[in-house]
């Protein structure tokens, strides 16, 4: 799945233009666009420094008290400096930063974001966002303040509370900045190159995110500070030194120290950007858990419920229609993506369809021209992709799928965009493509795929990543609603896609089969029906409503179409991966068995034209028979993870109150979870011979097909015996009585599947079977013994199966005519019986020995 990461402050919410006059005080709180609320901050003079302050790790620039007078301009901004001019004017003399502010421009807001641009291998990732918060410039004598200001809380100024709220809540001030001079206009002029060059300013530290323990200023260098009319950007090469430079073992980041750099040096381009917020706010629209956005939280406590009402708010782009009368109307001003020069030019085309695939969406809201592409400009001195307010699409070799956001925490205004492409994004790309849609697309029946073909991926990708750019979240239930038959009919895959919103991780349709005929256009995502509902519920007017809460009303009878359109609802707020409708790259998981029966059928095709697909470049080694055999066993183990999902299921949908019943969770019927786990002990726990081929082994690997398929394995039975489904599973059970699935039948089912040989005294278990039945007593010591403990009722389950399992490996091993690694296999596994049950008992400890004792570890812990 993609990374979406929001550029915004954890501080957020909502502020009007008065917020940001100059001077205003605490009696001049800033009023709310939402009724009758203010922020707790106002644009008040902040407390005076103490009169004495230590100036900061790694140089004396940013002193507070007894800091140097100012000296005159002419001294400071000498003939050497480089000047640029936009927001603020930035002058660079030599390796030093001044920042010469406007007098209009303090005491507003910026959101201020740090990230990654280019790193040392395993240091952090590039497109890493590290930190971003608000900030406000402020004056206080001959300092520069810069505060961090807080948006997540606000109250009625007219409360009593509202004052505690506001005093609970002050403005932190992360840096006072001795003022170095003074323009003719009596702008303040500070050093800012602390920000940028030094490790200095925990508020914008990137240390830990890369796991260094300091930074080496031999080895740090300014690249460039960029002035623009609404924002600066900045961009520095820092040096982390590591474990070898610090004496210790691994980085000094903590959590980021421990995935953090590779040796005892670490390099890597930081840019920051720092963006003015709109003067005037947009209005917000509250989040609602039935439709699938990006939102962002604020604490309201001036409620009349006189207690803490927690709300969220909705990250969209700013839409105005220039006719408000009409139905559908051209916009004031369009979304506009621009399509970097580093793009291939072949694969330009398919970008901008990815991008304006989305226009259909807003129309259906009733927006003309909403968005569009653009290539980057080529002539205009004056752009740069650098730019925090324009959206981008980049072309950047990379195998993570990544998408980010400007945010305006206010009012979850989206400010611009950036989006990252690359042809072999592993869940995208084309091996992917191959293995799930290879055995219907004729196209794909060659590695690599023609050109066209990977400009249809392309194209899915980009759009895919501008649904997260408009503020969209995954959609991973409503695929759920297209039932088998439907997804097999080529009429109905035309008309409605095999997945309603390609906000949906299901990827390609795995599940069409050759002879349904199925359009190869068909077989890859785009924009659908559930897509067009949430841009019209997110982004449509309401009417000449003037607050959030008077368009509720509205935005809950268009959530209510979920009611007769199973195809636009959303995840099930709460529902905690188990609804089996709701699975991630899943196609028609309503119907899990099915769905995975034809798309296991279509494996099997696939795993007999693999080798003949990868080999038509002849002189080449075999990388792509490797890759797309990886890609193969990884598909297989996915799709079976779809059917464990509805053992200990809940079909849900989120309902509100008024809506139905209300009922937001009901058990999977006893049937189908019975039928789902026979399916696994028959399918996934059974040897999956078709991916056992020579011909394709002894091409790729000296060995391995053995742990690949036990890792497959493992996992799956993993995931079948967590403890959270099983407990889930004890609760169905006492709840819903004879309608669930009882955890105890599931098991007694699941042993004697798995242990299926012993049933049949002298049958030999091979090796692939064998490795199944350690992974099954490896997951049930995890059950048993494992961090953290499960509960008492599964421990005492766990307990009872392996006894009974203890008997039946007795009996077994006693048959005659068993061969010897059936019979070594068989009392092994009642020597790890013994240990899980008893810690006391030795690996090597006679079986028996700890059977009858009963004192195991987790009847100890």
């Amino acid at each position: 799945m993609s990374r979406t990461r929001t550029i915004a402050a954890w501080s957020l919410f909502v502020m009007s233009a008065a917020a940001f006059m100059v001077g205003a005080t605490a009696s001049e709180a800033v009023r709310s666009v939402l009724p009758g609320l203010v922020t707790t901050v106002a644009a008040q003079d902040p407390p005076t420094p103490p009169p004495t302050q230590e100036p900061p790790a790694g140089g004396g620039r940013q002193g507070g008290g007894a800091a140097q007078a100012p000296r005159p301009y002419a001294q400071v901004i000498t003939n050497a400096a480089r000047t640029d001019e936009g927001i603020f004017k930035v002058h660079r003399v030599g390796d030093t930063v001044y920042f010469e502010i406007p007098k209009a421009e303090l005491n507003k807001d910026f959101v201020w974001k740090v990230g990654i641009k280019k790193t040392t291998l395993g240091a952090g990732f590039g497109g890493q966002e590290v930190n971003s918060r608000v900030v406000r410039w402020s004056q206080r004598g001959d300092r520069v303040l810069l505060l961090g200001v807080d948006y997540s809380t606000y109250a009625d100024p007219s409360l009593p509370v509202a004052q505690a709220v506001e005093d609970a809540n002050y403005p932190s001030i992360i840096r006072a900045i001795p003022v170095a001079a003074y323009a003719p206009s009596g702008d303040p002029v500070i050093d800012v190159t602390p920000f940028f060059v030094t490790d200095s300013v925990p508020e914008f530290s990137v240390r830990a995110a890369v796991g260094g323990q300091g930074l080496d200023a031999t080895r740090t260098f300014l690249e460039r500070v960029v002035s623009l009319p609404e924002n600066v950007n900045a961009e520095a090469t820092l040096t982390f030194t590591g474990a070898a430079a610090g004496g210790g073992r691994g980085g000094g980041g903590g959590a980021g120290g421990a995935r953090g750099m590779r040796g005892p040096s670490g390099t890597i381009v930081v840019a920051h950007s720092m963006v003015k917020l709109p003067a005037q706010p947009m209005m917000p629209r509250y989040f609602d858990e039935r439709v699938g956005y990006v939102a962002q939280a604020l604490t309201d406590y001036g409620t009349e419920e006189h207690r803490s009402v927690n709300k969220r708010l909705i990250q969209r782009f700013r839409l105005q229609k220039k006719d408000p009368n009409a139905a559908v109307s051209d916009v004031v001003k369009p979304i506009v993506f621009y399509i970097d020069n580093a793009t291939p030019k072949a694969m330009v085309p398919y970008v901008r369809r990815g991008v304006e695939e989305w226009q259909s969406a807003f129309e259906a809201a009733g927006f003309r021209n909403a968005i569009v592409a653009r290539e980057e400009p080529t002539n205009d001195p004056e752009f740069t992709a650098d730019d925090a307010r324009n959206s981008v699409i980049r072309w950047v070799p990379s195998n993570e799928e990544t998408s980010s956001t400007v945010v305006d925490p206010r009012s979850g205004e989206i400010l611009s965009a950036n989006i990252e492409v690359y042809p072999n994004v592993g869940t995208f790309g084309p091996y992917s493509y191959f293995v799930q849609a290879g055995a219907v697309d004729p196209r794909a029946q060659q590695i690599p795929l023609p050109q066209e073909l990977q400009g249809e991926l392309i194209r899915y990708f980009v759009a895919h990543q501008i649904g997260h750019a408009l503020g969209l979240q995954h959609n991973r239930k409503a695929a759920s609603a297209y039932t088998i038959d439907q997804l097999r009919d080529p009429k109905f895959v035309k008309t409605m896609g095999f997945t309603p919103t390609i906000m949906d991780e299901s990827r390609y349709h795995y599940v069409a089969q050759p002879e349904d005929k199925i359009d190869p256009a068909d077989l890859i995502p785009r924009v659908g029906p559930y897509d067009k509902f949430a841009i019209k519920w997110g982004y449509a007017p309401t009417g000449s409503v003037k607050t959030p809460d008077d368009e509720r009303k509205v935005l809950d009878q268009w959530a209510r179409e979920q009611d007769k359109n199973a195809y636009l609802r959303w995840t099930t707020e709460g529902s905690v991966n188990a609804d089996p409708g709701d699975s991630p790259e899943a196609v028609g998981s309503n119907n899990a068995v099915m769905a995975t029966t034809l798309g296991v059928r279509n494996l099997m095709k696939v795993s007999d034209m693999l080798l003949k697909a990868t080999s038509s470049r002849v002189g080449d080694p075999w990388e792509d028979l490797e890759t797309a055999y990886g890609r193969l066993v990884t598909q297989w183990s996915t799709e079976m993870g779809h059917v464990v999902r509805v053992v200990g299921g809940l079909e849900t949908q989120q309902l509100h109150i008024g809506q139905g019943d209300g009922m937001r969770f009901r058990t999977v019927p006893r049937a189908k979870q019975v039928e789902a786990m026979q399916y696994l002990i028959a399918n996934a726990f059974q040897t999956p011979s078709f991916l056992i081929k020579p011909d394709i082994l002894r091409r790729i690997e000296v060995s391995g097909v053995v742990a690949r398929i036990r890792t497959a394995q493992t996992a799956i039975l993993t995931a079948l015996l967590q403890p959270q489904r099983l407990d889930r599973m004890t609760e169905q059970f006492t709840i819903d009585g004879a309608q669930a699935y009882p955890p105890l039948q599931m098991l007694m089912d699941l042993r004697n599947g798995i242990w299926s040989e012993l049933a049949k005294p002298g049958t030999a278990i091979t090796l692939y079977r064998r490795n199944v039945q350690r992974a099954y007593l490896d997951t049930m010591d995890q059950r048993l013994n494992g961090t953290p403990a499960s509960s008492a009722e599964i421990r005492a389950m766990v307990k009872g199966e392996l006894r009974a399992l203890d008997g039946q490996l007795r009996t077994a091993g006693a048959a005659p005519g068993l061969d010897e690694a059936t019979r070594r296999h068989l009392t092994d596994a009642r020597d790890e019986i013994a240990a899980i049950l008893d810690p006391r008992v030795p690996r090597s400890a006679p079986a028996d020995a700890g059977a009858a004792g009963g004192r195991g570890r987790g009847g100890i812990r």
